[in-house]
C-alpha cells in the first residue's frame, strides 16, 4: 500500500501579521496574502476572511495528499476557497498544484463555493493602492456640514472634481480631508482602478 505522502504546497513557517477586519481579523503569511485581505475588505466590508479554512484530503497518483488553501471569503450570498499565489510559482509548480487545486475545486462544489486563484496580477495595481489609502479613513469622522455642501456641489457641478468642489467649500485642508473620507465611505464615486488626483471626477452616490 502507498505510503501517506505530505507535501506542502506553500511556505508556512511563521505569521508574519494579521489585519483587523470590520468582523474580526485575518492572517496573512506573505506581503501578497496581505494585499489580499485588503482589497477584498475594501471592496466587501461585509466580507469574513479566516485564513487556511479547511485542509482536503485527496489522491494523487496512489498518494494520499493534504492541500490547505489560503482563504474562505464568505458573503452574505456566496463563499469563495481562495488560494494566492505569486504568477512565478504558480507556472513553475503547476505539475504539483493542478491536483490540489482539481481537489479544491471539487470541495467548493460540494459546499456551494467556488474556488480560484488570485495571483499579483489580479491583487496589485492601482485599485489596492486606492484601497491601502482609503481604508484607514473609513472609520474617521466626517464634518457633517462641509460633507452636505459637498454632496449638494458635486450634483450641480460639471464635472465635480477635486479641483473644482474645494473652490465652493469653506476651510480647503478641511473640505480636503472631507472629500477623501466621503470617497472612503462611499459617499462619493469615482473611478478606483486609476490613480486619484484633482481631476478625477467625483460622483454622489
Amino acid at each position: 500500500m502507498p505510503q501517506e505522502r505530505r507535501i506542502p504546497l506553500s511556505r508556512r513557517s511563521h505569521i508574519i501579521g494579521f489585519q483587523a477586519l470590520p468582523n474580526g481579523t485575518a492572517s496573512h503569511e506573505s506581503a501578497l496574502e496581505r494585499h489580499f485581505v485588503t482589497l477584498t475588505s475594501f471592496s466587501n466590508p461585509a466580507a469574513i476572511i479566516p485564513s487556511q479554512p479547511v485542509t482536503i484530503a485527496f489522491d494523487d497518483e496512489g498518494f494520499r495528499r493534504r492541500y490547505t488553501p489560503d482563504f474562505l471569503v464568505t458573503c452574505e450570498t456566496s463563499a469563495e476557497l481562495v488560494e494566492v499565489k505569486y504568477e512565478h510559482d504558480l507556472k513553475t509548480q503547476w505539475k504539483r498544484l493542478h491536483p490540489a487545486f482539481c481537489a479544491a475545486e471539487h470541495w467548493a462544489y460540494t459546499h456551494h463555493a467556488t474556488f480560484r486563484v488570485s495571483t499579483e496580477r489580479d491583487i496589485r495595481g492601482s485599485l489596492l493602492d486606492n484601497a491601502k489609502r482609503l481604508l484607514p479613513l473609513r472609520a474617521l469622522p466626517v464634518d457633517a456640514k462641509i460633507a452636505m455642501l459637498a454632496l449638494t456641489r458635486a450634483h450641480t457641478l460639471s464635472p465635480a472634481t477635486f479641483r473644482t468642489l474645494l473652490p465652493a467649500l469653506p476651510d480647503r485642508r478641511l473640505a480636503l480631508a472631507t472629500l477623501w473620507r466621503l470617497i472612503a465611505r462611499g459617499r462619493l464615486h469615482t473611478d478606483l482602478s486609476t490613480p486619484i488626483t484633482m481631476d478625477s471626477e467625483l460622483r454622489p452616490a
